[in-house]
């Protein structure tokens, strides 16, 4: 019996995991727009069994800790540096998912899944095509290629996700380097590829 109640509580917490990853507007983008590669659906539903097992292999895990470890995936696996300031929500619902499963709450775990899941059919990655149709006119397009990062927003409301800036793919995964440029406003999210 106690067995069987163990296992299922790893498998609610794997769902809950998986289900506040899969509504992660940086994440969501990332794979809509194949930043991992031809495998980032994969890579996404890998990362879901990442995550649980890093928090199943230490116990005592700090916020900071969550958080370098989600952005390090992201960076690895999805070549996006996330400047949403996202991470530390994510990070905070994962932390809060472990506290219950430590606890034996499952009834907590799955009201916490649910409540994510019912949210995240209001998540929506914009699509660029109609970003670029109803907001950026031609000189626009221009001067954004210039600086060599295109700022996508959405005039629906409802779209949480607001700025994308993807990037080329880069011929030399190696000698990628993190290229700092304050491109953060207030309110946008932007997810960028490396350089």
């Amino acid at each position: 019996m106690m067995a069987g109640a163990a296992e299922d509580m790893r498998a609610l917490f794997g769902a809950g995991v998986r289900a506040a990853l899969e509504a992660w507007p940086a994440l969501q983008i990332a794979v809509e727009n194949g930043f991992g590669g031809v495998h980032s659906q994969k890579k996404a539903e890998w990362l879901g069994g990442a995550v649980e097992d890093y928090f199943i292999a230490n116990a005592d895990l700090e916020l900071e800790e969550v958080e370098d470890f989600l952005g390090e995936l992201m960076t690895t696996e999805f070549d996006t540096v996330v400047e949403d300031g996202s991470l530390p929500q994510v990070s905070q619902q994962l932390q809060t998912m472990y506290h219950h499963f430590q606890k034996g709450d499952g009834a907590a775990l799955q009201e916490m899944t649910s409540e994510i899941n019912q949210k995240k059919c209001k998540v929506t990655a914009t699509p660029f095509k109609t970003a670029k149709e109803t907001d950026v006119d031609e000189d626009d397009v221009d001067s954004v290629e210039e600086m060599e990062v295109k700022e996508v927003t959405a005039t629906n409301d409802e779209a949480t996700t607001d700025g994308v800036s993807p990037q080329p793919q880069p011929t030399d995964p190696d000698s990628q380097t993190i290229k700092e440029e304050d491109i953060v406003e207030d309110g946008w999210t932007i997810v960028r590829r490396k350089k």
